[in-house]
């Protein structure tokens, strides 16, 4: 017998983040035409609210109001509640997401509030995080709630004529481009010049606070100083030392800093401030994935062993971690740890002297910041690399292999209690996209680090999607609790055939060419636009929704677009299928205005576009 008050319709969900609702006194619902259907029949708006399960805020507007009487009972007298997981429905978080933008005119974020007219699903009214009582700046969440009811019954002339708007500039396209245009190196030099006039020279990184790390950028910055230093048969390119430097500053920031698990491996979502010491503690598949090829791709370049050890340590973790039993790559881990942010991985001095003896806690203390004031939150301490183990050999007279020593067996130590703490809540989907980056990510540096385990835990992974996620010629987003589900999207299809040929460089496979080409040609055939190129991020028979996004940039992904270019570029060379490298060339054209706009949005696009201009060798294996 359930000892819960309360149970909606979210207790038959498989996604985590729904099941943490589904004992809520709010009547939730998953989007569907049930719940559709009843704001339909009501007339009652819809609030749309979207999250995922290691959003710290997502976690705090739950416990304030949705697991509150009062603050329920309001929702659900005047509204058709929504709860959206937007990792399973990443087509939803993207309309509504660039909704939020068009009427606010800046960026939303997570938990997203929307507020939506019943008959045709537009929003009229949105916000993100709201409190329970009033601060920040903002109303009580039920003086919101009644406020937009009011709106919605009183000026519904108004509404409609504000939702045709907003329709109209979700859907308005962007002018066509004649395929006779010239695909140039322009914005390929723009982007470069842009990202280094953004450039933080102190830390590192493109942004101020939160800071984050970009690894689409950063490749494209990685491709362009590698690139420069090609020699043809006449003489050598002189080195692009402003790219190099770019990239070592901000790798070697980042690696030291404490957007990384010094003692785990693998970084956290994003710094809270601009020196990437302090992060917002959540960890993510699809940030780990590209960051692994990244440092792997910039070892190689460089040389510099600290990179090599950070791609090593956070291939490891994923392995550890994120790696179901059965093959796939898990989603998340959550921020939070016994209700608090960051608990399982923050440590007191006093904690740590108890666990190591005298050398190698005045060694960590040293390196790792225990000696200087608490980082987080005034009373904790978060492990970042403040000084460097060369220096405190000097210090102390002794060999540096000798203050290694101390400081491996410190973090062993540290690590082996950290891991008997309560432990942040795991994501255990298995998401088709995210499982293709953390793929490519793991062949790319199994193949440069020669790490055969590596490479095994990708072809795992692969296998694992494709017996339970590929079914009926038609690939399926979501798998969890033994049910694999949700029509894929076009991030889907192009991150797994991104994997699939970066894991065949790595060794030949029988029968993962035909998977890439079968995957390819699902995507031409569902996902292209005839007309204008370029992919759309959702297949032609998927549910009707009020736009179906065509999305150049980047976001915290890369672009599918940009994606989907460069591999059928290169399944077009591996093969000698000419229809791969023109629907590439079709995307590219369509996305022209925007790369000579707004190319650094458009990382991956832009090195989609360098590949079409000078095609990088390709393993003919």
């Amino acid at each position: 017998m359930s000892s819960h008050l309360h149970t909606n319709h979210l207790i038959h969900e498989t996604s985590p983040y729904l099941r943490q609702h589904a004992h809520n006194p709010v009547d939730w619902q998953p989007w569907g035409e049930a719940a559709l259907d009843q704001a339909r029949r009501e007339s009652k708006p819809i609030l749309l609210s979207i999250g995922y399960s290691a959003c710290h805020w997502c976690h705090v507007m739950a416990h304030e109001s949705f697991e509150d009487e009062a603050t329920a009972a309001v929702m659900n007298e005047l509204f058709i509640n929504i709860k959206v997981d937007r990792e399973e429905r990443p087509d939803l978080d993207k309309i509504y997401q660039t909704a939020f933008q068009l009427l606010h005119r800046r960026a939303g974020g997570w938990p997203l509030t929307m507020f939506l007219t019943p008959d045709d699903h537009v929003p009229f009214v949105g916000g993100t995080y709201f409190p329970k009582t009033p601060r920040y700046g903002m109303p009580a969440f039920t003086e919101v709630l009644r406020r937009v009811s009011d709106h919605y019954r009183q000026h519904p002339h108004d509404i409609r004529q504000q939702n045709q708007v907003l329709l109209d500039a979700l859907c308005r396209d962007a002018p066509p481009v004649s395929p006779e245009a010239t695909l140039t190196a322009a914005p390929l030099q723009a982007s470069r010049d842009q990202l280094l006039n953004d450039l933080d020279r102190t830390y590192g990184g493109f942004d101020g606070a939160p800071k984050f790390p970009h690894p689409a950028r950063l490749e494209q910055l990685l491709r362009h100083w590698i690139a420069s230093q090609r020699c043809d048969d006449f003489q050598c390119q002189e080195p692009d030392r402003e790219a190099e430097a770019a990239i070592r500053l901000t790798l070697g920031k980042m690696a030291r800093g404490g957007i990384y698990d010094h003692l785990g491996g693998g970084f956290y979502r994003y710094s809270v401030d601009a020196e990437w010491q302090i992060p917002h503690f959540e960890k993510m598949l699809y940030d780990n994935g590209p960051l692994l090829a990244l440092y792997a791709q910039a070892w190689q370049a460089t040389g510099d062993a600290r990179l090599r050890t950070v791609a090593e340590e956070t291939g490891a973790w994923l392995i550890r971690e994120m790696q179901a039993p059965e093959g796939g790559y898990y989603a998340t881990l959550d921020a939070d740890s016994e209700g608090e942010e960051g608990r399982f991985y923050l440590w007191t001095p006093e904690q740590v002297r108890e666990l190591l003896n005298v050398e190698e806690y005045a060694a960590l203390a040293v390196c790792y910041g225990l000696e200087l004031p608490p980082n987080f939150e005034g009373s904790a301490w978060h492990l970042r690399l403040t000084a460097e183990p060369m220096e405190l050999a000097q210090r102390l007279r002794v060999e540096p292999t000798q203050v290694n020593a101390w400081l491996t067996s410190a973090r062993n130590e540290l690590f082996t209690v950290r891991s008997q703490r309560i432990w942040p809540g795991r994501d255990e989907k298995i998401l088709t996209a995210w499982n293709g980056l953390a793929i490519r990510g793991m062949a790319v540096a199994g193949r440069l680090l020669e790490r055969n385990d590596f490479v095994a835990s990708a072809e795992r992974a692969l296998d694992f999607i494709q017996t339970r996620l590929w079914q009926n010629g038609r690939l399926l987003a979501v798998h969890k609790d033994g049910q694999s589900r949700l029509n894929a999207y076009l991030d889907d299809y192009a991150f797994l055939i991104d994997g699939v040929l970066e894991l065949r460089e790595c060794r030949c496979r029988e029968g993962d060419l035909d998977f890439a080409q079968a995957l390819a040609d699902v995507l031409l055939d569902q996902f292209e636009d005839r007309t204008a190129g370029g992919f759309y991020f959702t297949a032609h028979d998927h549910e009707p929704l009020i736009q179906r996004p065509k999305p150049p940039h980047d976001d915290a992904l890369p672009s599918g677009n940009g994606v989907a270019a460069q591999v059928l570029l290169k399944l077009g060379r591996l093969t000698g299928e000419d229809r791969y490298r023109q629907a590439a060339e079709r995307t590219l054209h369509w996305a022209w205005p925007t790369l000579r706009q707004i190319p650094t949005a458009c990382s991956a696009l832009l090195m989609a576009l360098a590949d079409n201009l000078e095609p990088a060798p390709t393993n003919g294996k």
